[in-house]
């Protein structure tokens, strides 16, 4: 049964068969029937009741007019590049015109298959192999108009064009994988790349910026500082003033000075007690033994830096207010008589 059925002829997809003229012929929906009146056309059958007389009128053609699926065989067909492919494809028709399609060619199906290989071969022959991949919606539409063209006296119309399958030899295969893992690993490196350098210019960038921070940092700590600063000897200069000013109203009161002999003469002391502690060389006196002598010594030093205040300040005290009122009249007569 298998082989039976493997031999079998395919059922013709244009007609159904040739039914037989009895008179009242019913043609169905989407059929058209083509009538011939001894071995000339006649007529075609409208679907519906139709009457036709027996003996003189024939049903020579059954004309499908739905849409028909043709499945193209595989083909070789040969690129730009001189690469060779195998390709399939679905072809979609439709009978427009049932006269010309029964008239106009013998086995439309074959023809039409045979016409879509060869548009098919043709057009391969225009495109490299990388193309054939990218525009088969291209390939499609010009197989489609190429059988339009030489269909249209077969009164046929092409719909449209699928390919199914493109096969290519291995060894091609193979290099276009390899092709794929190169561009692959191109597009890797490329990022890759591309990342280290973004990399790169964000450390730069935060760098620049820690600096230009670290320099905006350390200029206000040195203007703080400074302010800092003047701001101390500002405070240590009106303390010191304070201080001096405190000093010599002490010294300006009773026994003030005898009591600012007792402290340098305490300071002098006390220095002379600091010599050779810090350091081997020492500068000493030549009485050393004599504290005494240093003391009045120490003493004639504050009173010599004392006498040019004293003198300045007895210099600037204003003179007495003399009376400026103008002689009497008895002195002037005193003074008459003493000149006679």
């Amino acid at each position: 049964l298998k082989c039976a059925a493997r031999l079998a002829p395919a059922p013709c997809r244009w007609n159904s068969g040739l039914p037989v003229n009895i008179g009242v012929l019913f043609v169905p929906q989407q059929e058209a029937w083509v009538v011939e009146r001894m071995g000339k056309f006649h007529r075609i059958l409208e679907p519906g009741l139709n009457f036709l007389i027996p003996l003189l009128d024939r049903i020579r053609y059954v004309q499908s007019l739905k849409e028909i699926v043709i499945n193209v065989p595989e083909q070789s067909a040969v690129t730009l590049d001189n690469v060779t492919l195998q390709i399939d494809g679905v072809l979609y028709l439709r009978v427009m015109d049932p006269y010309k399609a029964s008239y106009g060619v013998e086995d439309p199906e074959y023809a039409v298959t045979q016409l879509a290989q060869t548009t098919m071969r043709s057009e391969l022959g225009k495109l490299s192999l990388d193309r054939v991949f990218r525009e088969r919606e291209s390939l499609n539409a010009s197989i489609v108009d190429a059988i339009n063209q030489a269909s249209d006296c077969w009164g046929i119309r092409c719909l449209r064009y699928e390919i199914k399958d493109i096969h290519v030899p291995p060894r091609v295969k193979e290099s276009m994988q390899m092709q794929v893992e190169a561009e692959r690993r191109k597009r890797a490196t490329v990022l890759e790349s591309e990342g280290t350098r973004e990399s790169a210019i964000n450390v730069a960038e935060g760098q620049k910026q820690a600096q230009i921070l670290a320099s905006e940092a350390e200029k206000a700590e040195q203007i703080n500082k400074a302010a800092g600063e003047a701001n101390a000897m500002l405070v240590k200069a009106r303390a010191k003033a304070e201080a001096i000013q405190l000093l010599a109203a002490a010294l300006s009161q009773q026994h003030g000075n005898a009591a600012a002999s007792l402290s340098v003469a305490e300071q002098y002391v006390n220095a002379f007690s600091k010599l050779a502690k810090d350091s081997n060389t020492v500068l000493l006196p030549a009485n050393t033994g004599d504290v005494t002598n240093m003391v009045a010594q120490a003493l004639g030093i504050y009173t010599t830096l004392t006498k040019p205040q004293a003198v300045k300040t007895q210099d600037e005290i204003p003179p007495a207010h003399e009376d400026t009122q103008p002689p009497t009249t008895e002195m002037l007569k005193a003074e008459q008589g003493s000149s006679s």
